[in-house]
């Protein structure tokens, strides 16, 4: 008999950041911002629900992971391991041994190959492509993550 087991994972690449130049800490711009907001409100009105948000602590990443928890009502918070060079197989199975719903905000190349390991089982694939400020829904059922959703800010209309 198949395992029932089902559950979402949600990752999320943190919106359009300033230039190192313009800000050190590379805050979210005026744009990134706006499309998060957007992206946020699109997950919302479409039932995302997560049980906690966990972000990078860098700042484009935690303005992200804010803006997500605003809008659904969860709660966000810095974890280590999801940089830029996360180590994904240690983030895999972390994930692997938790029941919850989580969504992670971080950086590329992390969430990419974080992507390919779960659901081809190998870091190394080119699976998706991520935008900045794109939301990807893995679904986890009879024991093999799946890729169920994506959407990237360019596909929402402007509002």
């Amino acid at each position: 008999m198949p395992n029932t087991q089902f559950r979402r994972l949600y990752l999320v690449r943190h919106g359009e950041a300033k230039p190192k130049n313009e800000d050190p800490q590379r805050g979210l711009t005026e744009a990134g911002h706006a499309n998060v907001s957007r992206m946020a409100n699109w997950g919302a009105a479409s039932g995302i629900r997560v049980d906690e948000i966990r972000h990078s602590g860098k700042l484009r990443a935690q303005q992200t992971a804010e803006i997500f928890a605003g809008a659904l009502g969860a709660r966000a918070h810095a974890t280590p391991g999801l940089g830029p060079n996360g180590d994904d197989a240690n983030i895999a199975g972390a994930i692997a041994s938790e029941d919850a719903e989580i969504m992670l905000v971080g950086h590329l190349p992390f969430l990419e190959r974080l992507t390919a390991l779960l659901t081809v089982g190998n870091a190394a694939s080119s699976v998706v492509t991520l935008d900045a400020g794109a939301l990807l829904e893995l679904t986890l059922a009879d024991d093999a993550w799946r890729v169920t959703c994506l959407m990237q800010p360019r596909l929402l209309a402007d509002r």
